[in-house]
């Protein structure tokens, strides 16, 4: 099936958020940003230099895919996420291990990203973590969503799972009530998005489990 991908661009302005922010913010920034506001990066930019701030564009976070962040975390001391809600910039922080500086151009807030939250979906990683070592019978979510579909991957940790029994489940939407259809999987592996996980009892994302079987 073919699809097409149309921007929408958000017609808000950026420079009251982005200035209230600069009090947040320290003296080497990296800037990311959703769809709706990529056109306005490089004005972002100009605002944050005029205030003697340096600031390194990493660009687009494109669902639950920070890598334009990532790659350039070595260059800054924080980041300063421009748009709405919390789901991006909560990605940030756990790809990258920087604060994260929230300027919402629709309500002109700005505001660092909470440690407490973060520290809570931490402590669900760990512990999924030592649920994921102590099971035997293990089930792998695979969505069938395009830019999600990891199928190939799963089918290669499964060969890699020599001490367990893995079973890959593959679904168009992941609705964790089906869990209860399978009451032998004592823990799933989401290699879906990655906040699927977040608050979630017993499921771990492939990223955190991988790197124990390379």
């Amino acid at each position: 099936m073919r699809v097409m991908f149309i921007e929408a661009k958000s017609t808000a302005d950026v420079k009251k958020a982005v200035e209230k922010a600069i009090k947040l913010l320290p003296k080497k920034v990296g800037i990311v940003t959703t769809a709706q506001h990529k056109h306005k990066l490089k004005e972002v930019k100009e605002i944050l230099e005029k205030n003697q701030i340096k600031a390194e564009i990493g660009g687009q976070i494109l669902g639950c895919d920070a890598s334009s962040a990532r790659k350039i975390k070595d260059k800054v001391d924080a980041f300063l996420y421009v748009g709405s809600g919390r789901f991006h910039p909560i990605e940030v922080h756990l790809e990258t291990d920087k604060k994260v500086i929230m300027a919402n151009p629709l309500t002109n807030e700005a505001k660092l990203l909470e440690k407490d939250e973060i520290e809570k979906i931490k402590r669900q990683q760990k512990g999924a973590l030592l649920k994921f070592l102590s099971s035997k019978e293990i089930g792998v979510i695979v969505s069938t969503k395009p830019g999600q579909n990891k199928l190939k991957k799963a089918l290669e940790f499964k060969k890699r799972l020599k001490d367990k029994s893995c079973h890959i489940f593959l679904t168009d939407t992941i609705n964790p009530a089906e869990f209860e259809n399978f009451p032998f999987i004592e823990c799933w592996v989401n290699t879906a998005c990655p906040r699927f996980a977040d608050g979630k009892k017993g499921v771990i994302n492939y990223d955190l489990v991988e790197k124990i079987y390379k």
